[in-house]
C-alpha cells in the first residue's frame, strides 16, 4: 500500500516474464550420403568448352529437398566446392529460422496479457502474506521471499508438476 494512499486501498500491479535458455548456435554438417550430386555442360556464352566438358554441378540436399545449381567456374571442382558453400549457407539460413521460429512460438506460449486473470501469485503486504494461485499455496514472509528466500515456493512448484507428470503417465498408461 503506497504511503501517499490516505484512503488505505490496495493497488494492484501486473507483470509478464519469460525465461528461455540461451541460444545455441546452429551447426550445420551435411553428410555425403544426403546429397545427389549431378554434372551436366554449362549453358551459355563461354568460349569453346562450354558445350564439351561437364563443369556445372548441381547439388540436391535430399532430406530437405534444397537443390543448388553452380556453373559460374570453368572447373566442375571450384563449382562443387561453391555449390557446397551455397549449400551450407542455406541450410544454416533454415535452420536458424526454424530454431528462431521455436523460441518465438515458446516465447509466445510463456508470455500471457498481463491481465488480472493470468495472476500467478499474490503479495498482501499488510497482512505478510503470499498466495500462489497455481497450486493454491499461502505463505507468510512476504520480506524473506522478496528478499530471495524461495525454497518454500519453488519446492512447492516442484513437487506439483511431479504429481502431473505422474497423473498424465498413468493416464497414458490406461
Amino acid at each position: 500500500m503506497p504511503e501517499t494512499e490516505s484512503q488505505g486501498r490496495i493497488h494492484t500491479s501486473t507483470a509478464t516474464v519469460a525465461v528461455l535458455p540461451e541460444v545455441e548456435d546452429v551447426d550445420v554438417d551435411v553428410d555425403e550420403n544426403d546429397l545427389q550430386i549431378d554434372v551436366y555442360r554449362s549453358s551459355g556464352p563461354g568460349g569453346q568448352s562450354v558445350n564439351t566438358t561437364d563443369s556445372a554441378v548441381r547439388i540436391t540436399h535430399k532430406p530437405t529437398g534444397l537443390v543448388v545449381s553452380m556453373q559460374d567456374e570453368k572447373s566442375q571442382l571450384q563449382n562443387r566446392v561453391a555449390a557446397m558453400r551455397v549449400l551450407r549457407a542455406r541450410l544454416y539460413e533454415q535452420r536458424l529460422a526454424e530454431q528462431q521460429a521455436e523460441i518465438s512460438a515458446e516465447r509466445r506460449s510463456q508470455v500471457g496479457s498481463g491481465e488480472r486473470s493470468e495472476k500467478v501469485r499474490t503479495y498482501n503486504f499488510p497482512q505478510d502474506r503470499i498466495t500462489d494461485h497455481r497450486i493454491k499455496l499461502t505463505v507468510s514472509g512476504v520480506d524473506r521471499v522478496l528478499g530471495g528466500d524461495l525454497d518454500q515456493l519453488t519446492e512447492a512448484l516442484a513437487a506439483d508438476e511431479k504429481r502431473q507428470r505422474l497423473e498424465a503417465q498413468t493416464e497414458g498408461a490406461r
